[in-house]
């Protein structure tokens, strides 16, 4: 340590005490076991480190395992938040891992979507059923819950259309189901966004992809041109905002009546509203958190795109007791 004395002994070590040489009349005495006190105060501080450590470490396991204390083995119980606009991927990485689109594999960080069901007949309800396992083939059971649900499916044909935001439960085993109707014949891309609760409290956000069939004749829809606003069911959303590869940039949504008059908007799992954003080509996935509240009357969000090309968002929001998407097709340059 950088205070310790010169001569003092290393730790542990035994000091022996002075005692006349031979040849100078003193008798030869015993070897002294008692630490000098050098070796005292060395040994003090570093068991305070230790003890230090020790007592971090398991509050440190009491704030971070508290959902997997109190959960059995089919709990979702625990509580986990994203700082705005934060993806449920990001978990506080840099800006470039940030920036990485999720929903490109079935397997990524550890573990794997298994789906149960993965063949529809288009425009007939059906169930889809899946587990998360983990790389030991396990089924995972535990899951932080994030903006009020332990799960969140996206489902969207690979044409940008017929965007579906699901919620599915999760039986004693870890089967994963919700009822799901693929309006149109197609290849779909379902989505699973999750935060896996490891046995020792870790927490592990991901987001895995895979495709969904809908037999029959698929004829792709064009992707819109950009715009800056839209309408649904009579309301009209506007866009602010200029995303830029790699780079973290606001964007806002407004939201308005018929008459022009901003809506009192409600929370919608735990927010003013929800933002995922598809890459058109590979489908890569982005799903971003807005502010805790709203700004000047808008939504807003801290969007990183991981690169050029064209984008598909779809805003979530709710009002009068009805959730409802807007749309936007936005270009990265």
């Amino acid at each position: 340590m950088a205070d310790q004395e010169p001569d003092a002994p290393a730790l542990g070590s035994v000091r022996v005490a002075d005692r006349p040489a031979a040849g100078e009349g003193g008798e030869s005495g015993p070897v002294s076991a008692v630490p000098d006190r050098a070796t005292l105060r060395l040994a003090l501080v570093v068991g305070g480190l230790v003890l230090a450590v020790l007592l971090g470490f398991g509050l440190g396991r009491m704030n971070n395992g508290r959902a997997a204390a109190v959960g059995g083995a089919d709990s979702a119980l625990a509580e986990h938040v994203h700082a705005p606009g934060v993806g449920a991927h990001s978990h506080g990485a840099d800006q470039a891992a940030a920036a990485e689109a999720g929903g490109l594999a079935v397997s990524r960080d550890g573990y794997t979507l298994a789906p149960l069901s993965a063949e529809f007949t288009a425009g007939r309800a059906a169930e889809l059923r899946f587990q998360i396992q983990d790389g030991q083939r396990r089924v995972v059971t535990r899951f932080a819950v994030v903006h009020d649900k332990p799960m969140h499916v996206i489902v969207v044909r690979r044409d940008l259309t017929g965007y579906q935001h699901l919620h599915p439960t999760m039986a004693a085993d870890g089967t994963w189901s919700v009822p799901l109707t693929l309006p149109q014949p197609g290849v779909w891309r379902a989505y699973a966004d999750f935060t896996a609760l490891a046995d020792d409290g870790r927490q592990t956000a991901t987001t895995l992809g895979v495709d969904l069939v809908a037999p029959g004749g698929y004829a792709p829809r064009a992707l819109p041109a950009p715009a800056i606003t839209t309408t649904v069911d009579g309301f009209t959303v506007g866009y602010e905002g200029s995303p830029q590869p790699g780079l973290t940039v606001p964007v806002s949504f407004r939201v308005t009546g018929p008459d022009g008059a901003s809506l009192v908007l409600e929370r919608y799992l735990g927010a003013y509203g929800h933002l995922v954003a598809l890459r058109d080509g590979d489908l890569g996935y982005l799903h971003v958190h807005p502010e805790p509240e709203l700004v000047d009357g808008m939504i807003k969000f801290w969007l990183t795109t991981p690169g050029p090309g064209r984008y598909r968002l779809y805003l979530d929001f709710a009002t009068g007791g009805e959730v409802r998407t807007a749309e936007f097709t936005v270009t990265v340059s």
